[in-house]
């Protein structure tokens, strides 16, 4: 269990975002807040070590308007 001190006007916005969002409780929400933030590093991750691996995958090339006029086409 995480005890966690907030001021008064943070743990009320909490308290009225966990009931608009359909949450019984604050730590219900926050445990909702939690996991999707996880799961956006997770995915950012993979993005970057996907860039990363486009990036060593062979020479560059330039992507140029007819670069790309060109591999619509294909």
């Amino acid at each position: 269990m995480l005890n966690i001190g907030l001021p008064k006007d943070i743990e009320a916005w909490l308290h009225q975002q966990a009931a608009n969002a359909g949450y019984e409780t604050v730590s219900e929400y926050l445990a909702e807040l939690i996991m999707r933030e996880q799961e956006r590093l997770s995915q950012q991750a993979r993005v970057e070590s996907l860039l990363l691996e486009g990036l060593d995958s062979g020479e560059s090339i330039e992507a140029t308007d007819d670069w790309w006029d060109k591999s619509a086409l294909r």
